[in-house]
């Protein structure tokens, strides 16, 4: 589902002419597999954000190509990358990212309305979606009314209201209790194992790391090789 092939990026920092350049990635080189979770760990700073910006369009790199779907997609245009970004990635952030100002309905439909689906559509999706996470009672509720793993639980069925086959996922539990943590890894394994989601996910949680059925470390913007042992052999 994802491959990145000799992927590098820097950043330029400062005024043109006096500018810094800073190597961030050097060298990427890793496949995600249909219906994987693969973890990815690293200390702050070690890359791994970059990379999770890069996999999903929000920044080019500057050397190497990376395909998703069978898409290569390095060169697609903005406008291209942002259909393409709605059809195959659904998102979940740290800080949920919902809109305040709309109820946890309207954030969950927010995705099919940019897909320009029916509203009878969207009301049966909607709908359904915020039971399948359990919060068919608080669809009327702003984010600011509900908890942290009910923001969670909204941002899940935000990102996977449009149905897409790939999740990304930053640091998902980081603003999550214990409980609220174990709640929502079971839910990634249970839309894994029921619905063959695949997900790359972000963390430094050694606990949501052990959910992957490969987890990769960062160090200093290099990927260390593993074997693909839960893809049938090769190497990552």
């Amino acid at each position: 589902m994802i491959e990145v092939n000799g992927v590098s990026h820097q950043f330029r920092i400062g005024k043109r002419g006096s500018e810094r350049i800073v190597p961030v990635l050097h060298q990427i080189d890793m496949r995600v597999g249909e219906g994987e979770i693969v973890t990815i760990v690293g200390r702050s700073g070690s890359g791994k954000s970059t990379l999770l910006n890069l996999i999903s369009g929000y920044i080019r790199p500057t050397t190497g190509g990376i395909r998703i779907a069978g898409q290569e997609v390095t060169r697609l245009s903005e406008g291209q990358w942002a259909d393409f970004r709605l059809a195959q990635f659904g998102f979940v952030f740290q800080s949920f990212q919902l809109i305040p100002s709309m109820t946890a309905y309207e954030n969950v439909e927010l995705p099919l309305i940019l897909k320009g689906a029916s509203e009878k559509d969207r009301r049966r999706k909607t709908r359904a979606m915020l039971e399948r996470v359990g919060l068919e009672s608080f669809g009327t509720h702003y984010p600011g009314e509900l908890s942290g793993g009910q923001q969670q639980r909204v941002g899940i069925a935000r990102a996977l209201i449009a149905n897409p086959p790939i999740l990304l996922a930053d640091e998902p539990t980081g603003s999550l209790d214990s409980d609220n943590e174990r709640s929502l890894l079971e839910l990634i394994r249970e839309l894994n194992r029921d619905e063959g989601k695949t997900f790359l996910i972000i963390t430094h949680d050694d606990q949501v790391a052990s959910i992957g059925h490969r987890t990769l470390t960062i160090r200093d913007g290099r990927l260390e090789r593993v074997p693909l042992q839960a893809t049938g052999g090769g190497w990552l």
